[in-house]
């Protein structure tokens, strides 16, 4: 299958025939504009989401050749409140097992800090975000349409903050369990923090990596559905310089099968 490449509003969509070749085509793409923007400026910042959905993206991203990580900083989305550091479960965990511990970031900035707790870790990660403008944010898609732990419960478009605690939703906690994290649905922690809608926003370009059959719904009113906070994702449709990169799984409610 060719890539099928079309844009919705101002969102780029690019669909490949499955999720090594979707991640392959982002991985390059990624590579290329940090090489682009390393060209002309002396540190860039990137921010990533914690993810099985982002594993073939991060394993082609990492073995790229030709990227000078030591002149990166890296951030991540997400975490949940109340896990013990060292828990497996944890988005640090994820992180500094599948990206940071790979390359030789220039720094790498963890949501958590061991001496502080709720208001004091929003007010440190806020003030780091606000001292880093993301220049690349690689994130993902919920199965209830979040980005981040913005779910659409809590999520809001026109947020003052760019950091913040949220309770997280049912189908939220729900995903987690299947996608392997936790043994079952009790286990899951039910407020996260997370950077805001307004704070992915503001990245200065977005690329958004969406794999299989279980975001297909969540795909379909991101693209097709009203740009509101039922679906938080639909928000990427008003960023211009945003791309979604999907497989024919995740794409299969929005194309013809025809044309898969």
């Amino acid at each position: 299958m060719v890539a099928i490449e079309f844009r919705q509003d101002q969102l780029e969509v690019v669909v490949s025939s499955d999720r090594k070749t979707m991640g392959s085509r982002a991985a390059k793409e990624v590579g290329a504009l940090i090489k682009t923007l390393l060209a002309s400026r002396q540190t860039i910042n990137m921010m990533f989401a914690a993810a099985p959905s982002q594993s073939e993206f991060l394993d082609e991203l990492l073995h790229m050749e030709g990227i000078d990580w030591s002149r990166i900083n890296g951030f991540h989305l997400d975490e949940y409140v109340g896990l013990e550091p060292g828990r497996t479960e944890r988005f640090e965990h994820f992180l500094r097992t599948n990206v940071f511990e790979r390359a030789s970031f220039k720094n790498v900035y963890y949501i958590d800090a061991a001496e502080l707790h709720g208001e004091g870790v929003v007010e440190r990660y806020s003030k780091l975000l606000r001292e880093h403008p993301i220049d690349i944010a690689c994130i993902g898609i919920g199965e209830n349409g979040h980005i981040a732990f913005n779910d659409p419960p809590v999520a809001d478009f026109a947020d003052t903050h760019n950091f913040k605690v949220v309770e997280l939703d049912d189908k939220c906690r729900t995903q987690q369990v299947n996608d392997g994290c936790f043994p079952h649905f009790d286990a899951v922690p039910t407020h996260a923090y997370t950077v805001t809608v307004p704070g992915i926003m503001s990245a200065q370009y977005i690329a958004c990596i969406v794999p299989s059959k279980n975001k297909s719904e969540a795909v379909k009113n991101t693209l097709l559905g009203p740009i509101d906070t039922s679906c938080p994702a639909s928000v990427l449709r008003t960023h211009q310089r945003a791309t979604l990169y999907l497989d024919r799984d995740a794409a299969s409610l929005v194309l013809d099968a025809d044309h898969l």
